[in-house]
């Protein structure tokens, strides 16, 4: 029996799931402001769950660490927030402090770039290919896709599409395995973020702090996600942008699905709309685990931390290789002045 929880730091709450063995012990969301005012309250819940494996907010991730091991390089590689930026890391990093000191069962756990099963040729450049929670989807859309089809996790074919509230992301499963991914700072514009930059606007801009990253959105014309059936130029760009990401994926899997998750997938006759423009392969949401609060991030870390921890889920774990990650995000840059970055940080 392992009682494990896997916890989801969205833009607008953090999502916390427990499971013991496969009974949900654990649904609740909570305010990232509410986090932020106190960080005692993740330590509160998972001492209150008595969990013995936690998959905690792993941001752009690390190979699985310890939380008693994380330090400045650690919180560094999670965040990429540079000392001198005016973006406060403080919320989250007082809440890992209060996890320490409290000694609790606290992991952190890769981004999809760390996975060996990506060719590194596809890594080249690139730091977001999906952070630590699009890692989770996946992980859940992998367990999905298996009970559907009654198939082993080394038959699971899909490219999810992760419409989150900030971001848009995709990821290429094969054979159960990652081996392709569009994080959302690369990818398409998503809801609240400008998705990938024009390195020729980057240049105009001169250096910017890391708020801009969430900014430039198609919240400029929908003010809320409800707003965007009701808007041609934000309905238009967001779902040519999703389907671009998925479309992009094809050129490393032949997906026998397209799974869909994330808060604005749900906004009412989004999906139906995505549906009649994309039809490589058919296409429906991610059912998940039941669960009536969390998103499908903490329902699927949920899933990681069971099996890390050699619950039922330790064969899917197996077959991603997630034990296997290793390295950092910042591996794969060509560039040579990212080595000044690099010393700043002891990486």
């Amino acid at each position: 029996m392992v009682r494990a929880i896997g916890i989801d730091p969205g833009t607008k709450s953090f999502d916390f799931c427990g499971l013991d063995d496969e009974k949900i012990i654990l649904d609740i969301s909570i305010s990232t402001k509410d986090i932020i005012k106190d960080p005692e309250l993740i330590s509160n819940i998972i001492q209150e769950t008595k969990a013995d494996f936690v998959v905690g907010p792993s941001g752009f991730g690390i190979p699985i660490t310890d939380i008693k091991d994380v330090g400045e390089r650690e919180l560094f590689l999670m965040s990429l927030i540079k000392k001198d930026d005016k973006k406060s890391l403080l919320g989250l990093r007082t809440s890992i402090k209060r996890m320490q000191y409290n000694k609790l069962p606290v992991f952190f756990i890769p981004g999809v770039i760390h996975l060996s099963t990506i060719p590194s040729y596809r890594k080249l450049n690139k730091i977001d290919m999906g952070t630590a929670d699009k890692l989770c989807c996946t992980a859940l859309g992998i367990r999905d896709q298996a009970l559907k089809f009654n198939i082993g996790y080394n038959e699971i074919s899909f490219i999810l599409l992760e419409m989150g509230f900030g971001y848009t992301a995709a990821v290429a499963v094969k054979n159960g395995q990652i081996v392709d991914g569009v994080g959302g700072s690369t990818g398409s514009i998503g809801y609240l973020s400008l998705g990938g930059m024009d390195s020729e606007l980057a240049y105009l801009l001169g250096g910017f702090n890391k708020e801009l990253v969430f900014k430039g959105g198609v919240e400029k014309f929908a003010r809320t996600p409800e707003e965007l059936m009701d808007n041609d130029n934000a309905l238009n760009a967001y779902l040519e942008g999703a389907i671009k990401d998925v479309l992009q994926l094809t050129a490393s899997v032949d997906p026998r699905e397209i799974l869909v998750s994330g808060r604005i997938s749900r906004v009412k006759g989004l999906f139906e709309e995505l549906k009649s423009r994309l039809d490589i392969a058919p296409i429906r949401m991610i059912e998940g685990l039941g669960t009536k609060t969390v998103k499908e991030a903490a329902q699927g870390a949920a899933i990681i931390a069971n099996g890390i921890a050699g619950g039922n889920y330790s064969q899917l774990i197996g077959t991603m290789q997630i034990k296997e990650a290793k390295g950092t995000s910042l591996d794969y840059i060509l560039l040579p002045e990212i080595e000044n970055i690099k010393k700043d940080y002891n990486i």
